[in-house]
């Protein structure tokens, strides 16, 4: 038989070998993950799960990216005469083109860059800031029927609850982060003595400041505002060791208020300084009175040094950050009804408020 004869069938062979399937046990130990189609979540857990994924698509529209450059200064001596460029986050409380973020993002910008969801891009312009509580307002123009987000009432909202903040960080887009709220306070000394935050551990980085922190319901109650704090309490805002701060839309509406109008923002002012009363000789919760300011509303009002304040009004003090935050509540000359306990017996007395022009005093 000629030699080529001969190795056709070898041929034929190796053929079959090769389009053969392979062998049921070869597959199967080649394989290295299992695969279930029948395992599924628990069907509350899938709901939930939709329904977070849900809101975030809901609440990405209205979130924005805002860029900002500033002029070198003679404090910027590494950067050679360079401007200054920092980004951040904002929402959009207006279709006409609104937006609040953190008084840092955009503060001494000589050109601001606002990039929409839908990626078109404006130049802003701030129309009002209020550095001591890090809040800006930023308009656009040339846009309408922009999609907005709803305001919730930030003292309703309870340690352990859901929340979900949203912003740009690192200059990542559109990054929302999930948590809890951990506390509500003032955790730290800032530029505004006393003022309440809102502590989460969602996480909030560089670039996530200025955007919104929601809650279930789809409702802004916080501006992310990173903060951190040095050994010797120095604080900066802008970055985070781990905890993630927002400011209260409470605190800040009546500010947004008077930036919006044009108006300068003020704070009300009683005129003293206090410190948590926990002396032991008295079992009154409140603010204890350390100083009292020289032709202030509570040195006119009658208030003196020792006196413990326990309410503002119907709203109960419980500390010296209580008694701050009540007061910035207020708007200069508004007329306040003080609850205070003095040699151990309880006096009303009345007050118009002054305005606070940055003192440390309440």
């Amino acid at each position: 038989m000629p030699r080529s004869l001969r190795l056709v069938p070898i041929v034929l062979v190796l053929v079959a070998v090769v389009a053969a399937p392979a062998g049921v046990p070869a597959a199967e130990e080649a394989r290295y993950w299992r695969e279930d189609t029948a395992i599924s979540p628990a069907p509350e857990l899938v709901r939930f799960n939709t329904l977070l994924a849900d809101l975030a698509e809901q609440l990405k529209p209205a979130l924005v990216h805002i860029r900002s450059r500033r002029a070198a200064t003679s404090k910027d001596k590494d950067d050679e005469g360079e401007p200054r460029r920092s980004s951040g986050s904002g929402f959009l409380i207006d279709p006409n083109g609104l937006i609040v973020t953190n008084a840092h993002v955009v503060e001494d910008a000589d050109y601001i860059q606002v990039r929409l969801a839908d990626g078109r891009r404006f130049t802003g312009k701030v129309i009002g800031q209020d550095a001591r509580v890090d809040l800006a307002l930023v308009r656009i123009e040339g846009a309408s029927n922009l999609p907005t987000v709803a305001v919730g009432d930030s003292n309703r909202l309870r340690v352990g609850e859901f929340v979900m903040a949203l912003g740009h960080p690192f200059g990542l887009e559109q990054s929302v982060s999930f948590g809890i709220v951990s506390r509500k306070g003032s955790p730290l000394t800032v530029a505004a003595p006393g003022f309440d935050f809102i502590q989460t551990d969602a996480a909030i980085n560089p670039g996530n400041s200025g955007g919104p922190l929601v809650n279930m319901s789809g409702q802004v109650i916080g501006i992310n505002s990173s903060i951190r704090s040095s050994s010797s309490s120095a604080t900066e805002q802008g970055g985070s060791i781990g905890l993630g701060f927002a400011i209260p839309m409470d605190e800040v509406l009546p500010i947004i208020n008077q930036l919006r109008q044009g108006e300068t923002p003020t704070h009300a002012r009683l005129g003293v300084s206090v410190a948590d009363n926990v002396t032991s000789d008295s079992a009154a919760t409140g603010a204890l009175v350390k100083t009292i300011e020289k032709g202030g509303a509570a040195d006119d009002s009658g208030i003196r040094v020792g006196d413990v304040i326990t309410k503002v009004d119907k709203q109960l003090i419980d500390g010296s950050d209580s008694l701050v935050a009540t007061i910035r509540g207020h708007r200069p000359g508004d007329k306040v009804t003080i609850t205070l306990i003095r040699g151990g017996k309880t006096q009303t007395v009345t007050s118009d408020l002054g305005s606070d022009e940055g003192s440390s005093t309440s």
